[in-house]
């Protein structure tokens, strides 16, 4: 078979990865041509577009942006009839995604979407394209099932959460050699994972760091990301007990005492290796009032929709501030606070379905594609 699979963020390359090496099982035959990262290009085919070329954050940039995005999906939808896939499967990143669904089911191809867009939080009406664009949808959320069938009559597969799959196949991480290796010493870790978009790791990092000096007995590492160079970061860095490690976030996680977390898929990672976290978030003006009127959520992390209840602290736009900051991360580095989050994050992994995610989908996807061949 012959699949085309569109990523356009770095949490979509990881479980477009996994997902491929599962299909790849199933199916020796197997050709893929994408658009993702490194991780998907390791399990072999053709990347036709980096990520890090797509990522545009808030409602602002996107508009900046919209010549090279529409040039993107002009390019996209040539792409897909050159190659003739036996089937298109969509990760997340709706913006994109979705109108290349609407292009494709019009023309016959099959369209497969794994990691659902987030329509529960925002542009609910985008179930009527679902409906007519999307033939098979996979659900990574537990309460994303009972949004689509029960109240919009839209059948969907639950698979479970592909980062647990992701976190439980990984090496196991000595703490003395990783500290060792990375020039760390034997304090406590608190680390600072503030995005992987440019424009958001501005906002974020500067706040992140001011805190730094009011912990002399922890030192903080920040988790760089695999699309952003070592001078980028290098920029913010004015103090001796700051750290970088560049594409390393989840072996920093697995020996972190604690952690400050750009909202997005990071809080999660945080969650699942175990470490108290305080979730933030800081957009532009514009786009955070804009976004303010069309996301109708209680929380914004992924731990806290979830759970429905506020575990970990969120600190967004005007809260996020050095005082704030401060005083919720003494919060979680006291032993009272940092077991019952523990218990908090146990009830998390029960929710979320246990172990096989990127199987079951590759299971699925290949069952409904040869039958109907």
């Amino acid at each position: 078979m012959k699949y085309y699979i569109i990523a356009g963020e770095a949490s979509g390359d990881l479980h477009a990865a996994n997902l491929m090496k599962e299909l790849k099982e199933i199916d020796p035959h197997a050709e893929f041509r994408f658009w993702g990262g490194e991780l998907m290009e390791a399990q072999g085919g053709t990347l036709v577009k980096h990520y890090r070329e797509l990522s545009f954050m808030g409602f602002l940039e996107v508009i900046l942006n919209l010549i090279t995005i529409l040039k993107n999906i002009t390019f996209c939808k040539q792409d897909i009839v050159n190659y003739k896939p036996d089937v298109l499967i969509f990760i997340d990143y709706p913006g994109f995604n979705m109108r290349i669904a609407k292009w494709a089911k019009a023309l016959h191809y099959k369209t497969h979407y794994y990691i659902s867009p987030q329509i529960w939080a925002w542009k609910e009406n985008r179930i009527k394209d679902i409906k007519r664009d999307v033939d098979a949808m996979y659900v990574i959320l537990p309460f994303e099932k009972e949004f689509y069938e029960k109240k919009h009559h839209f059948p969907v597969h639950f698979v479970g959460h592909p980062l647990i799959d992701a976190i439980a196949n990984r090496p196991l991480i000595i703490p003395r050699i990783f500290r060792e290796e990375n020039g760390l010493d034997d304090r406590p870790i608190i680390a600072l994972l503030p995005g992987s978009r440019r424009q958001e790791i501005k906002k974020m990092l500067s706040v992140m760091l001011s805190v730094v000096t009011d912990f002399p007995e922890y030192q903080f590492v920040i988790a760089g990301a695999p699309n952003q160079e070592q001078a980028f970061y290098k920029e913010f860095i004015k103090e001796n007990n700051v750290h970088l490690l560049l594409n390393q976030t989840y072996d920093l996680l697995s020996v972190s005492y604690a952690a400050l977390v750009t909202s997005g898929t990071a809080t999660l990672e945080t969650a699942l290796y175990k470490v108290p976290e305080v979730v933030c978030y800081k957009g532009s003006r514009a786009s955070y009032e804009i976004a303010k009127r069309v996301i109708k959520l209680k929380y914004i992390s992924l731990v806290n929709l979830i759970l429905d209840e506020e575990a970990v602290t969120e600190l967004i736009q005007t809260d996020f501030t050095k005082k704030r900051l401060k005083e919720e991360l003494l919060k979680i580095l006291d032993d009272y606070n940092r077991a019952k989050l523990f218990l908090d994050y146990y009830d998390l992994e029960i929710k979320l379905g246990g172990k096989g995610a990127s199987k079951k989908t590759a299971a699925l996807i290949f069952q409904q594609i040869s039958n109907k061949n």
